[in-house]
C-alpha cells in the first residue's frame, strides 16, 4: 500500500494536462526531488500545457508553476495528442506498480527463509563457573553431559525435552530412550551437533576443555554448574527450573527436598560429630576436600572430614597422611551405576579405628556423587549410618 501510495503521488495527472507531440518523449529521473524513496520522474523537454489545468507542464513554466498563455496554435492538435499521452501515461504506471509489486514479492520471500536461529529472542545469564552465556528465551532441545543434571532435568519436568544424555546417565529408568552422545568426560561432538541442542548442560568446568570451542563455533549454548554444598545443589535446581521456564515445578521439588534435608539436620544436631573418611576412589587413593559439596554433606549427617580443609574438591590423598588421620568412620560409595568398584578399603586404611572398630559403611554411589535430586536420600543414608541410635 505504501508503494501503491508513492506512486500515486509521483504519477498522478495533473487535471487536463496536454504536452505538444515532440519526436520522442523521454523522461528522466528529478535529483532534486524523491517521494517515499522513489524517483520523481519528470519529462525532459515538455511545451505547452492545456492553460485550463491547475499547473502548465512545458519547459518554461513546470519549475515556475504558471501558465502559458501561448496555446492557439496547439488547439487542432489536442485531441490527438492526448490519446498518445494518456497511453504513455498508462503503460509507464503499469510498468512501474509490476515492478514494485515484484520487489515487494522478493522482500518478503526473503523474510520467509530467514535462518530461524538468528530471530529466535535470547537472553544473557551468567553460569555457576561465572560464564557468560547466551539462551534462547524458550528452550526446547537440551543435551546433559552428567547424570545428576539429566536428573535435575526430569525433576523440574523438562525431561521431554532431552535429546542427548551420556552412557552413565540411567535415572529415571526413561532417559534410556533418549540418544546416548558418549561419556562425560569424551563425548562424541559429532552426535551432540546431529541433536540440534539449543542447550548443552555440563558439570563443572573440568569438562569445558575438550569440546567447548567446536559447540560455541556451531552457536551451540554451554551452560555450567559447579556446586559447593547443598545449598547450591538446591539453587541449580532451582535455576535450571527458571531457564526451561518450569519455575514452580522446581520451586515445589527444592521446597520438598529442604524439608526434608533441614529434618535429618535437626535430627542429628545434639549428637557427637564423627570423624569420617570419604574414600572416592582406593587405588589410587582419592577423597573429599574443602570445595566438596561432599564435605557439606557428611557435616549436615552429623559427621565431620578428617579431610574438610585438604584443598581442592577431590584431591589425591597418600598413604602416609590416610594413616595419620585415624577416622572414626570409612564411607564407601558403591554399588549403583559403579557396580562393585570402590568397594574394598585402601590399604592404607587398614589399621584405622574405623576398620578395627568394623565401622565401615557402603553406600549407594548415585546418591553420594551425583550432586542432584537424590543428594537427599544420600543424606538420610549417611545420617542413619553414622547415627542408627538417633532413628531407631
Amino acid at each position: 500500500m505504501q508503494l501503491l501510495n508513492a506512486r500515486e503521488k509521483v504519477f498522478r495527472p495533473q487535471g487536463n494536462s496536454l504536452l505538444e507531440e515532440i519526436p520522442s518523449l523521454s523522461l528522466s529521473p528529478s535529483r532534486d526531488r524523491e517521494v517515499d524513496g522513489i524517483l520523481n520522474f519528470r519529462p525532459k523537454k515538455m511545451f505547452l500545457c492545456d492553460p485550463g489545468g491547475p499547473l502548465c507542464l512545458c519547459g518554461k513554466c513546470f519549475s515556475e508553476q504558471v501558465h502559458h498563455k501561448d496555446t492557439k496554435k496547439h488547439k487542432g492538435r489536442r485531441q490527438k495528442i492526448d490519446t498518445r499521452i494518456v497511453s504513455r501515461d498508462l503503460s509507464f504506471c503499469v510498468f512501474t506498480l509490476i515492478a514494485g509489486l515484484l520487489i515487494l514479492s522478493a522482500s518478503c520471500s526473503n523474510r520467509g527463509t530467514q535462518n530461524p536461529q538468528l530471530t529466535t529472542e535470547t537472553r544473557e545469564v551468567t553460569d555457576e563457573a561465572g560464564r557468560r552465556v547466551r539462551l534462547p528465551l524458550k528452550i526446547e532441545r537440551i543435551v546433559s553431559l552428567a547424570p545428576n543434571l539429566t536428573e535435575i532435568v526430569y525433576a523440574v519436568g523438562a525431561g521431554d525435552r532431552l535429546v542427548g544424555r551420556t552412557k552413565y546417565c540411567d535415572y529415571p529408568p526413561e532417559v534410556k530412550n533418549v540418544r546416548d552422545v558418549g561419556d562425560t568426560m569424551t563425548p562424541s561432538i559429532e552426535r551432540i551437533i546431529a541433536q540440534k541442542p539449543q542447550l548443552v548442560l555440563v558439570s563443572t568446568a573440568s569438562q569445558l576443555e575438550a569440546f567447548t570451542k567446536q559447540l560455541d563455533q556451531q552457536q551451540i549454548a554451554v551452560y555450567v554448574t559447579d556446586p559447593r554444598s547443598l545449598d547450591d545443589v538446591f539453587r541449580s535446581i532451582t535455576t535450571l527450573g527458571d531457564l526451561l521456564g518450569t519455575h514452580d515445578q522446581a520451586e515445589k521439588a527444592v521446597n520438598d527436598l529442604r524439608r526434608r534435608a533441614d529434618a535429618i539436620t535437626a535430627s542429628v544436631s545434639t549428637t557427637k560429630p564423627v570423624k569420617v573418611f570419604y574414600q572416592v576412589s582406593d587405588e589410587p587413593l582419592y577423597t573429599i576436600g574443602r570445595e566438596s559439596y561432599l564435605t557439606d554433606l557428611v557435616r549436615r549427617a552429623g559427621g565431620v572430614s578428617v579431610t574438610a580443609e585438604v584443598p581442592t574438591a577431590f584431591p589425591r590423598f597418600s598413604d602416609e597422611a590416610a594413616l595419620a588421620a585415624r577416622p572414626e568412620a570409612i564411607i564407601l560409595p558403591t554399588g549403583g551405576s559403579m557396580g562393585t568398584a570402590n568397594s574394598t578399603v585402601a590399604a592404607a586404611l587398614k589399621n584405622s579405628p574405623a576398620v578395627l572398630s568394623n565401622r565401615v559403611y557402603k553406600i549407594n554411589e548415585d546418591h553420594l556423587q551425583r550432586p542432584g535430586p537424590r543428594l537427599v536420600d544420600g543424606l538420610e543414608e549417611l545420617a542413619r549410618t553414622l547415627h542408627p541410635e538417633v532413628f531407631k
